[in-house]
């Protein structure tokens, strides 16, 4: 079985900075495909940022420049690395990870950008 488990969530002043972390346990492996996920008051859950096994990660247009995902194998967690972050940035930020191609949720993390 596999969980996540998101930490790192808060209330940060628009311009300022988070990082949002997500242990992972179970059955993965180093290489797992993960990813970054939130979803808004009323909207629709929304894809963020996704990292592949090796460093190649893409981003949502909405996030690029400020958002940066990583990843340490070795203590099985991904990160969420934000800056400059703006009051449209507030939701409850979701890890996922992608097991032969079932993709299982944390229980999300909540993050309130005030302006």
């Amino acid at each position: 079985q596999v969980q996540l488990v998101e930490s790192g969530g808060g209330l940060v002043q628009a311009g300022g900075s988070l990082r949002l972390s997500c242990e992972s346990s179970g059955n993965v492996f180093s290489g797992n495909a993960m990813g970054w996920y939130r979803q808004a008051p009323g909207k629709e859950r929304e894809w963020v940022a996704g990292i592949g096994g090796g460093i190649s990660s893409r981003y949502a247009d909405s996030v690029k420049g400020r958002f940066t995902i990583s990843r340490d194998d070795a203590k099985n967690m991904v990160y969420l690395q934000m800056t400059s972050l703006k009051p449209e940035d507030t939701a409850v930020y979701y890890c996922a990870i992608n097991v032969l191609g079932r993709l299982y949720w944390g229980q999300g993390t909540q993050v309130t950008v005030s302006s």
